[in-house]
C-alpha cells in the first residue's frame, strides 16, 4: 500500500469518527475547525488536550480502536515517519496531527517521531508553541488586528496568501477592556477566550501607564519553581479541588522606558525572561522546553512538588475566580534572559529613524522594534550572537505586521511580547 493511500484512509477514517460523532449528538463548536476545508486557517485540530479513556457505561460495549491500531510497531513506526517526512508545511502537516488522532498507540509513536521546534524547525502540534524555536533560522509569521472586535490572529507565513484558505492560525488574542486597565487574552482559538477553557494559553496584563507589561502562562515552565506572590482574598476561599481551570504563571516582564518631556522618538523597550536562565545562549547552553501540556491545577501541583523539595505549594484562589493567579515570577537558578530593543540609527536623507529588517517590514511605525540578547560580560558570550535578533516585529500594511522570532524565545512569549506594542502608552509618547 503507497504512502499516498495510507494517508487517504486516514483522513477518510477521520471523518468518518466526526460524523459519528455528529449523529451521536455530540455538540463541540470547535471540532469542525481543525479539518473542514481551511480549517487550518482557523484553528488547531482538536488534540488538545488528549482525550482521556473514559471506562465503558454498564450495558455499553467497549469502543473498538479498530485494524490500525494493530498494525506492527516496525510497520506503524516506519509509516509515520513517512508521513512526517514528506508533510513538512501546513496545510499538508495537518496529516501527521491525523496520525496521533488515530489511537492511543499512534499518539505515543507519533509523539516520538516528531522533534521539538528547535530540533525540526517544524511547528506540528500546540505545545510547539510553548518551545523555543530553531537556532539556525528564525519563525517567519504575521499578525492581523481586528479593530472592531480588538482581535489579533497570529499566522504562520511570510505574509497573508491571496485568499487565506492556507494560512495556518497559531494564537489569538483579545483586547479586554475593564474599569481602570485592559488586558490581552492569549488562546488557540479565535472564537473562545475564556480563562477556564482548555484552549486558554496565557494573558497579558499592563499597569496604569502602559509602562510595564506582565506576561502570565497558563502553566509553570519545566524545570522551574513558581514564587507565589499572591495574598489571601479577604473573601472566604478555600485551597484548590482537582481538574480546576488553568492558573497563571508570571513568565516574563516587559518594560518601556518613561519619557518625561514627550519628545519624539523610538520607543526603549526591556523584556526580562522570568522562566528563561541567560546562559541559555551560551554555545551548548539549553532552554527549557517543554514536551506536553498540563490541563489543571491539579497537575499543576504534581509538577511542582517534583520540581521542588517535594513540599507541595498551597495555592489558594478566591471562591469568585475559577483560576489561581500566582503573580510572583518564575524561579531559575540562573540570572534571567534580558532582552532589550536594538537602537536604530538616524537616516539624514529620510529623515527617519532606521533598522535593517531585511525586508520584511516595508512601513514606519513606533511599532517596530527588533529584539537582542542583553548579556553579562562574564557568561563569554560572543559578540556576534549578541547582535543576533532574536525577536522582530513590524509593520507591513493596514492592521498587517509581521512576527520573526528564534532560539530561545516561544510563539507564546514572542506573540505576548508583540502584543505590548499595540496598548495604548500615554507615558512613553
Amino acid at each position: 500500500m503507497s504512502l499516498k493511500s495510507i494517508v487517504r484512509e486516514l483522513k477518510e477514517m477521520r471523518d468518518g469518527i466526526g460524523s459519528m460523532s455528529r449523529r451521536g449528538g455530540v455538540t463541540d463548536g470547535r471540532a469542525g475547525h481543525g479539518h473542514g476545508r481551511g480549517g487550518s486557517r482557523h484553528s488547531w485540530p482538536s488534540l488538545w488536550p488528549e482525550p482521556q479513556p473514559q471506562p465503558p457505561r454498564p450495558g455499553q460495549e467497549p469502543q473498538q480502536q479498530g485494524q490500525w491500531a494493530n498494525l506492527p510497531p516496525e510497520l506503524l513506526i516506519d509509516v509515520i515517519q513517512r508521513v512526517e517526512a514528506s508533510e513538512v508545511a501546513w496545510p499538508a502537516r495537518r496529516h501527521v496531527v491525523a496520525c496521533a488522532a488515530v489511537c492511543r498507540s499512534w499518539r505515543e509513536v507519533t509523539k516520538d517521531v516528531v522533534k521539538t521546534l528547535e530540533e525540526c524547525s517544524r511547528i506540528t502540534f500546540p505545545i510547539s508553541l510553548k518551545q523555543p524555536g530553531p537556532r539556525d533560522s528564525p519563525v517567519q509569521c504575521f499578525v492581523r488586528r481586528d479593530r472592531a472586535t480588538s482581535t489579533y490572529l497570529l499566522y504562520l507565513g511570510l505574509s497573508p496568501s491571496l485568499h487565506g484558505e492556507n494560512d495556518k492560525l497559531l494564537l489569538a488574542a483579545r483586547k479586554i477592556r475593564r474599569a481602570a486597565r485592559t488586558s490581552f487574552v492569549i488562546s488557540l482559538m479565535s472564537d473562545d477566550f475564556s480563562h477556564s477553557s482548555s484552549t486558554y494559553v496565557g494573558k497579558l496584563k499592563p499597569n496604569f501607564l502602559g509602562t510595564k507589561f506582565t506576561i502570565f502562562d497558563s502553566q509553570p515552565p519545566c524545570d522551574a519553581a513558581v514564587l507565589p506572590n499572591n495574598k489571601p482574598s479577604k473573601r472566604h476561599s478555600k485551597q484548590v479541588s482537582p481538574r480546576l481551570p488553568l492558573g497563571n504563571y508570571n513568565v516574563a516582564t516587559v518594560s518601556y522606558e518613561l519619557t518625561v518631556l514627550r519628545n519624539r522618538g523610538p520607543r526603549r523597550m526591556q523584556c526580562t525572561m522570568h522562566s528563561i536562565p541567560a546562559v541559555c545562549i551560551q554555545e551548548g547552553g539549553k532552554a527549557p522546553t517543554p514536551t506536553g501540556m498540563v490541563h489543571s491545577l491539579d497537575e499543576q501541583v504534581s509538577t511542582l512538588s517534583t520540581s521542588g523539595k517535594g513540599k507541595v505549594p498551597n495555592i489558594e484562589f478566591s471562591s469568585t475566580s475559577l483560576s489561581a493567579d500566582l503573580s510572583g515570577p518564575i524561579s531559575t537558578s540562573e540570572a534571567p534572559l534580558l532582552l532589550k530593543n536594538k537602537a536604530p540609527r538616524w537616516h539624514e536623507q529620510l529623515q527617519c529613524w532606521c533598522l535593517n529588517f531585511r525586508g520584511r517590514v516595508t512601513v514606519a511605525s513606533v511599532k517596530n522594534f527588533q529584539l537582542v540578547a542583553s548579556v553579562d560580560p562574564s557568561l563569554g558570550v560572543p559578540a556576534a550572537e549578541q547582535e543576533k535578533v532574536i525577536l522582530q516585529f513590524g509593520k507591513i500594511g493596514k492592521d498587517i505586521f509581521t512576527m520573526d522570532y528564534r532560539y530561545p524565545l516561544s510563539a507564546f512569549q514572542a506573540f505576548a511580547i508583540c502584543l505590548t506594542s499595540f496598548d495604548t502608552k500615554p507615558a512613553c509618547e
